[in-house]
């Protein structure tokens, strides 16, 4: 029992110096902490792409989003393009280590205005989501430059338009380019949904 214990000890130190958000994901015990500790992992594949832009602002949706699950699931996650839920969504991520288990649905799109991010979004929230998953995600790819004006412009115009029942204004999120909206879900649940833009503009 004692030599059990002890390498299960080793595995929690070898992954504090490693994979520390891996950990956290494993350990999370509340909807905040699980999220937190996705924002790391996603922050950290999102500057990836950035920092090798001039080879993957090449690639379409597709071949992005396929970097994208591929970082995930080196990251200890589960995750899959093209899955079905009542449609095939772009990403679909699961942490079934976690208690309870934990699924993210997400929409990737190229930056083409904000009415392509909210077609994403609507059938992000009125199609493939349940009610059931945790916090949405929408990835926005921005080829062109001045990312930081181009995401507020797709946020001013979701808080003037409230798509799908849109609850109050977006939130700030602690990850550049990026925020929060709330939606009622038609379970009768309020989804989060997590937007996230990547640079990859090449000047």
């Amino acid at each position: 029992m004692s030599n059990k214990k002890g390498s299960l000890r080793d595995l929690q130190e070898r992954m504090k110096r490693h994979m520390p958000a891996t950990l956290d994901l494993l350990t999370a015990r509340t909807d905040e902490e699980f999220e937190s500790a996705f924002e790391v992992i996603l922050e950290k594949t999102l500057t990836a792409l950035e920092q090798d832009k001039k080879n993957y602002s090449k690639l379409n949706e597709d071949g992005l989003s396929s970097f994208l699950v591929n970082a995930f699931n080196m990251a200890g996650l589960q995750a899959s393009r093209e899955t079905s839920s009542n449609g095939h969504v772009d990403l679909t991520i699961d942490a079934g280590f976690c208690k309870p288990k934990r699924r993210k649905l997400g929409e990737a799109k190229i930056y083409d205005g904000p009415s392509y991010h909210v077609k994403g979004l609507t059938q992000l929230i009125g199609q493939y989501s349940t009610g059931r998953e945790s916090r949405g995600l929408m990835i926005e790819y921005v080829k062109k430059a001045d990312i930081a004006r181009l995401i507020k412009s797709i946020r001013d115009a979701m808080d003037d338009d409230r798509p799908m029942q849109q609850q109050g204004k977006t939130q700030d999120n602690s990850l550049k380019w990026s925020f929060i909206s709330v939606h009622k879900h038609s379970s009768g649940e309020k989804l989060q949904v997590g937007h996230y833009g990547c640079n990859l503009f090449i000047g």
